[in-house]
Protein backbone atom coordinates (compact mmCIF):
# COMPACT_ATOMS: atom_id res chain seq x y z
CA UNK A 1 0.00 0.00 0.00
CA UNK A 2 1.14 3.57 -0.71
CA UNK A 3 0.51 6.59 1.48
CA UNK A 4 1.09 10.02 0.01
CA UNK A 5 1.81 13.01 2.26
CA UNK A 6 1.05 16.37 0.71
CA UNK A 7 3.34 19.40 0.98
CA UNK A 8 1.40 20.81 3.92
CA UNK A 9 1.81 17.60 5.93
CA UNK A 10 5.50 17.33 5.11
CA UNK A 11 6.04 20.98 6.03
CA UNK A 12 4.16 20.44 9.31
CA UNK A 13 6.37 17.49 10.23
CA UNK A 14 9.53 19.32 9.16
CA UNK A 15 8.77 22.41 11.26
CA UNK A 16 7.73 20.33 14.25
CA UNK A 17 10.85 18.17 13.98
CA UNK A 18 13.05 21.26 13.90
CA UNK A 19 11.28 22.54 17.03
CA UNK A 20 11.82 19.15 18.69
CA UNK A 21 15.53 19.31 17.85
CA UNK A 22 15.82 22.79 19.36
CA UNK A 23 13.66 22.15 22.44
CA UNK A 24 14.37 18.46 23.04
CA UNK A 25 10.64 17.67 23.29
CA UNK A 26 9.16 15.06 20.96
CA UNK A 27 5.60 14.97 22.31
CA UNK A 28 4.36 17.74 20.02
CA UNK A 29 6.26 16.19 17.13
CA UNK A 30 4.55 12.85 17.72
CA UNK A 31 1.13 14.54 17.68
CA UNK A 32 2.01 16.54 14.54
CA UNK A 33 3.17 13.42 12.71
CA UNK A 34 -0.06 11.69 13.70
CA UNK A 35 -2.11 14.65 12.44
CA UNK A 36 -0.25 14.59 9.11
CA UNK A 37 -2.00 11.31 8.28
CA UNK A 38 -5.70 10.99 7.50
CA UNK A 39 -7.92 8.85 9.72
CA UNK A 40 -8.15 6.24 6.96
CA UNK A 41 -4.36 6.10 6.65
CA UNK A 42 -3.96 5.73 10.43
CA UNK A 43 -6.53 2.92 10.47
CA UNK A 44 -4.72 1.10 7.65
CA UNK A 45 -1.36 1.51 9.40
CA UNK A 46 -2.83 0.22 12.67
CA UNK A 47 -4.23 -2.86 10.89
CA UNK A 48 -0.70 -3.69 9.77
CA UNK A 49 1.05 -3.04 13.08
CA UNK A 50 1.58 -5.86 15.59
CA UNK A 51 0.53 -3.56 18.41
CA UNK A 52 -2.33 -2.02 16.45
CA UNK A 53 -1.44 1.38 17.89
CA UNK A 54 0.00 4.07 15.61
CA UNK A 55 0.65 6.41 18.55
CA UNK A 56 2.83 3.74 20.21
CA UNK A 57 4.52 3.10 16.85
CA UNK A 58 5.40 6.80 16.60
CA UNK A 59 6.64 6.85 20.20
CA UNK A 60 9.00 3.95 19.52
CA UNK A 61 10.16 5.52 16.24
CA UNK A 62 10.91 8.87 17.91
CA UNK A 63 12.80 7.07 20.68
CA UNK A 64 14.94 5.48 17.97
CA UNK A 65 15.43 8.79 16.15
CA UNK A 66 18.64 10.55 17.10
CA UNK A 67 16.91 13.91 17.33
CA UNK A 68 19.62 15.60 15.29
CA UNK A 69 18.44 15.62 11.69
CA UNK A 70 15.00 16.18 10.16
CA UNK A 71 15.85 14.18 7.03
CA UNK A 72 16.87 11.27 9.26
CA UNK A 73 13.39 11.37 10.79
CA UNK A 74 11.78 11.07 7.35
CA UNK A 75 14.10 8.18 6.44
CA UNK A 76 13.25 6.40 9.68
CA UNK A 77 9.52 6.93 9.12
CA UNK A 78 9.82 5.55 5.58
CA UNK A 79 11.80 2.53 6.79
CA UNK A 80 9.52 1.73 9.72
CA UNK A 81 6.38 2.00 7.59
CA UNK A 82 8.08 0.01 4.84
CA UNK A 83 8.64 -2.81 7.34
CA UNK A 84 4.85 -3.16 7.67
CA UNK A 85 4.22 -2.99 3.93
CA UNK A 86 3.47 0.70 3.53
CA UNK A 87 5.33 2.75 0.95
CA UNK A 88 5.46 6.37 2.14
CA UNK A 89 5.52 8.88 -0.71
CA UNK A 90 5.89 12.64 -0.77
CA UNK A 91 7.25 15.19 -3.12
CA UNK A 92 11.01 15.10 -2.82
CA UNK A 93 11.15 18.89 -2.99
CA UNK A 94 8.78 19.20 -0.05
CA UNK A 95 10.68 16.74 2.09
CA UNK A 96 14.20 17.73 1.13
CA UNK A 97 15.34 21.29 0.93
CA UNK A 98 11.95 22.99 0.67
CA UNK A 99 12.59 25.40 3.50
CA UNK A 100 15.84 26.63 1.97
CA UNK A 101 14.27 26.92 -1.48
CA UNK A 102 11.28 28.83 -0.12
CA UNK A 103 13.65 31.20 1.66
CA UNK A 104 15.59 31.76 -1.57
CA UNK A 105 12.35 32.36 -3.48
CA UNK A 106 11.29 34.97 -0.91
CA UNK A 107 14.65 36.71 -1.28
CA UNK A 108 14.31 36.59 -5.07
CA UNK A 109 10.81 38.05 -4.81
CA UNK A 110 12.14 40.88 -2.64
CA UNK A 111 14.89 41.61 -5.15
CA UNK A 112 12.42 41.55 -8.00
CA UNK A 113 10.08 43.97 -6.22
CA UNK A 114 12.88 46.43 -5.64
CA UNK A 115 13.92 46.27 -9.29
CA UNK A 116 10.31 46.68 -10.31
CA UNK A 117 9.98 49.84 -8.23
CA UNK A 118 13.16 51.29 -9.75
CA UNK A 119 11.84 50.64 -13.24
CA UNK A 120 8.57 52.38 -12.42
CA UNK A 121 10.46 55.43 -11.13
CA UNK A 122 12.55 55.58 -14.33
CA UNK A 123 9.43 55.39 -16.48
CA UNK A 124 7.77 58.18 -14.49
CA UNK A 125 10.85 60.40 -14.89
CA UNK A 126 10.89 59.77 -18.66
CA UNK A 127 7.19 60.65 -18.90
CA UNK A 128 7.77 63.87 -16.95
CA UNK A 129 10.65 64.82 -19.25
CA UNK A 130 8.48 64.20 -22.31
CA UNK A 131 5.74 66.39 -20.85
CA UNK A 132 8.25 69.23 -20.28
CA UNK A 133 9.41 69.24 -23.92
CA UNK A 134 7.62 71.79 -26.23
Amino acid sequence: MEIFLDKRAVRQIRVSAQDAIEEGDTETLREDVLEAFTEEQVEEIERRLDTGDFFEFLTDMLDEWGGDDVDELFELLETQLGDVGIDLKYEAKAAGVAAAEEEEEEEDDDDFDEDDEDDDDDEEEEEEEEDDEP
